[in-house]
C-alpha cells in the first residue's frame, strides 16, 4: 500500500483532452464538429461520475481541432453542476493575457466559480505562425505575458508596461471574478525556469509528463517548494498531467491504445523530433516507471498512486483519448476512471495505509 502525499491539499482527479479526432464505427475519422460535440458529452459524463476536473488543451491542427477551448468548456459548464472546467493548456505566449483573463473569468461566471486555467509556453508551436508570433521571442513572450496575467489576477485597475502588447494605464478589466479570482496553474514540461516562474507569481504547478521516467520530475516538485519558501509564499499544490487509457484488462487497454499511439507519435516525430516508438519502448512507458498510465483499473490506479507519492503531488489529470480511438472506447475509459480508478487511488492513498515498499 502507499501513503498519501504529505501536503495540506485534497486529492484531486481530473481528465484532460486535446480533442483528438475519434473514429466512427466504420473507421472513418469524425468531423471536427462532431468531435467537439462528443467532447461536450464526455464532460457531461465526467460530471455525472463525480470526476473533479475536465481540461481542454489548445491546439490548431487537423487532428486536434480545439482552437477555442473556452467555448467548449462553457458548453460543458452549462450542462454540469460540479465538475471544474479549464484549459490544459492555454498557450499564453501566442495569446493576449487580457483576453485570456476575460474569457476565463466569463467561464467562471457561467460555471458559478468552477473555472481554472493552466498557462503554458506551448510545446505545440502551431499557434505561433497562425497568429504572427516569432519563435525567436518564445521566452520573452511567455515571461512578459505571464507577468501581465499575474497583475490581472490581483484584481482592480491594472497599470502595466512591456514590449509584447500595448501598455495599460489604470485599466479596469471586466468581468470581475465573482469570488475575486480563480485557480491558475503553470504547465511545466521540463524547464526549471518555469517552475521558479510559477512560484514567483504564486501560481500552482502542473507537471506535464508525456514520456520517459516519471521520477525525473521529482526535483521539480522540490524546487517548487523551495522557491515558494524563498519568495515568502504559502505552499501551493503540485499536479501531474500524463497520458493514459483504461480498459477492462491490461491486454485490452494495450491493444486499443498502442496502434493509435504509434500512428500519432510517428506523425509528430516528423514535426517535433519525437523518437518513433517501438513495441518495446511502449511497454517500458506503460511499465512501473514510465509516463503512460495504460491498463486495467487496478493497474492504472496503482501507477497513479505511485506517481503522486513519488512526486509529492496531490492532483492527477489523465490525458485521455488518442486520435483514431472510437467514441465508445473513450467513454468507457472515462467511466472506468471515474467509477473504479479514482476510488481505488483514494483507497491506496488513505492516510491509514502503510507506505509502499518500492522495488
Amino acid at each position: 500500500m502507499t501513503s498519501a502525499p504529505s501536503q495540506p491539499f485534497p486529492l484531486i482527479f481530473g481528465l484532460d483532452t486535446f480533442g483528438d479526432v475519434t473514429d466512427a464505427a466504420d473507421g472513418r475519422p469524425l468531423s471536427h464538429a462532431q468531435t467537439i460535440r462528443n467532447i461536450v458529452e464526455q464532460g457531461v459524463l465526467a460530471d455525472q461520475l463525480g470526476i473533479d476536473f475536465i481540461g481542454i488543451g489548445e491546439h490548431h491542427t487537423d487532428g486536434w481541432p480545439l482552437s477555442a477551448a473556452d467555448v467548449v468548456l462553457a458548453a460543458i459548464a452549462a450542462r454540469t453542476t460540479d465538475i471544474h472546467v479549464g484549459s490544459a493548456v492555454t498557450v499564453l505566449s501566442s495569446d493576449d493575457p487580457v483576453r485570456v483573463f476575460q474569457r476565463y473569468s466569463t467561464l467562471d461566471a457561467i460555471s458559478s466559480g468552477r473555472a481554472e486555467v493552466i498557462l503554458g509556453r506551448g510545446s505545440s508551436i502551431d499557434s505561433f505562425p497562425l497568429f504572427g508570433y516569432d519563435l525567436a521571442d518564445y521566452e520573452e513572450l511567455f515571461e512578459e505575458k505571464t507577468n501581465l496575467f499575474a497583475e490581472l489576477m490581483k484584481g482592480g485597475p491594472v497599470t502595466w508596461q512591456g514590449k509584447t502588447r500595448a501598455s495599460l494605464q489604470n485599466q479596469d478589466v471586466v468581468p470581475h471574478p465573482e469570488s475575486g479570482s480563480f485557480p491558475v496553474w503553470i504547465g511545466v514540461g521540463g524547464s526549471p525556469q518555469s517552475v521558479i516562474r510559477a512560484a514567483h507569481y504564486g501560481f500552482s504547478l502542473m507537471l506535464a509528463i508525456i514520456g520517459g521516467s516519471t521520477a525525473r520530475f521529482a526535483p521539480f516538485s522540490e524546487l517548487f517548494r523551495q522557491a515558494l519558501e524563498q519568495f515568502g509564499r504559502a505552499p501551493l499544490p503540485v499536479g501531474v498531467h500524463s497520458p493514459g487509457h483504461v480498459a477492462a484488462t491490461d491486454e485490452q487497454a494495450r491493444d486499443e491504445f498502442w496502434p493509435y499511439y504509434l500512428e500519432v507519435l510517428t506523425l509528430y516525430s516528423k514535426i517535433r523530433g519525437f523518437a518513433i516508438p517501438t513495441r518495446e519502448s511502449f511497454m517500458r512507458e506503460i511499465g512501473p516507471h514510465g509516463a503512460l498510465h495504460v491498463g486495467s483499473p487496478e493497474t492504472v490506479a496503482q501507477k497513479i498512486a505511485q506517481t503522486l507519492t513519488s512526486l509529492g503531488a496531490t492532483r492527477f489529470d489523465l490525458k485521455y483519448g488518442m486520435g483514431g480511438l472510437s467514441q465508445q472506447a473513450v467513454m468507457t475509459n472515462i467511466e472506468l476512471y471515474g467509477t473504479e480508478v479514482i476510488p481505488r487511488v483514494r483507497e491506496l492513498l488513505a492516510p491509514s495505509n502503510e507506505p509502499a515498499r518500492v522495488t
